[in-house]
């Protein structure tokens, strides 16, 4: 456990274990809400039983990773610290996983000229058009009006598959008044520098192994025939697509990622 200071006050709070004899190590890039705790319980431990390594970190602005309070969180801020770290910790033959807009920031690290064996995105391959420019503002300004409850309470059934709405009800829709966001939340700025992220990646020119992962029930994010195409673009590109999954395939199906993972990392060693 360790802390990559960035200027003074702020920095990166980041776990790194080192693989072991010739294997990769995976990157794993969270979403905006989310924390390294979402690799921890089933997908950690199954990628480190078979000897690969693991590099998590929390964006500036999530648990642990401190950050100025004028800090602007925009795509281009978290690209650059990514790739300080992997500049500082040198991960060995480094896959990068990242969920959702993770994905982004990954594949931007990459097109930089960072070292990768592989690249893996999960629900990440989408255009930005009306519908979800309207959705990322929308959702920026519920946490403001609601916090992150609100947004949740809204949400999940968007976003969730079947099987983890079931098992999570009851921590939801609770009869207790929402409250709005602080305006220094961490979540709450990384959301709103979302709103200007840039996602016209060129990504005909990620020319090394990359696997997309969709969960079909994620009702925002997955539009089938934007997908298609920008997969289709992938010079070395492999999919999956998994029915019973949602948007976070980390909740809804991490054991069946951690042996995707597996199995993907195995391929880059042939």
């Amino acid at each position: 456990m360790s802390l990559l200071e960035i200027g003074s006050g702020e920095g990166l709070y980041y776990e790194f274990e080192a693989p072991t004899a010739n294997q990769p190590t995976v990157v794993f890039v969270n979403a905006l809400t989310g924390s390294i705790d979402n690799w921890q319980g089933v997908v950690d431990p199954a990628l480190r039983e078979a000897g690969l390594g693991l590099l998590r970190y929390n964006l500036r602005g999530q648990e642990k990773s401190p950050v100025d309070d004028d800090r602007i969180l925009d795509d281009q801020l978290i690209i650059s610290d990514l790739c300080r770290l992997i500049d500082e910790v040198k991960p060995p033959r480094p896959i990068y996983c990242g969920l959702s807009i993770g994905g982004l920031f990954a594949a931007r690290a990459v097109l930089s000229g960072r070292p990768a064996e592989g690249l893996v995105l999960l629900n990440t391959l989408r255009r930005i058009g009306a519908r979800l420019d309207w959705f990322n503002h929308a959702g920026a300004r519920v946490v403001a009006l609601g916090g992150t409850r609100l947004i949740g309470d809204l949400f999940m059934p968007l976003i969730a598959g079947e099987s983890v709405l079931q098992a999570n009800r009851d921590n939801f829709l609770l009869d207790e008044p929402y409250e709005p966001a602080d305006p220094l939340n961490g979540h709450y700025r990384l959301m709103l520098g979302a709103t200007t992220a840039d996602w016209n990646v060129p990504w005909s020119a990620l020319n090394l192994p990359t696997l997309v992962i969709s969960g079909l029930y994620d009702r925002v994010f997955f539009e089938a025939n934007v997908v298609d195409e920008l997969f289709a673009s992938l010079p070395q590109g492999q999919r999956q697509d998994w029915p019973d999954a949602g948007h976070m395939v980390t909740v809804d199906q991490p054991q069946r990622l951690a042996q995707a993972l597996i199995e993907f990392a195995a391929a880059s060693l042939r």
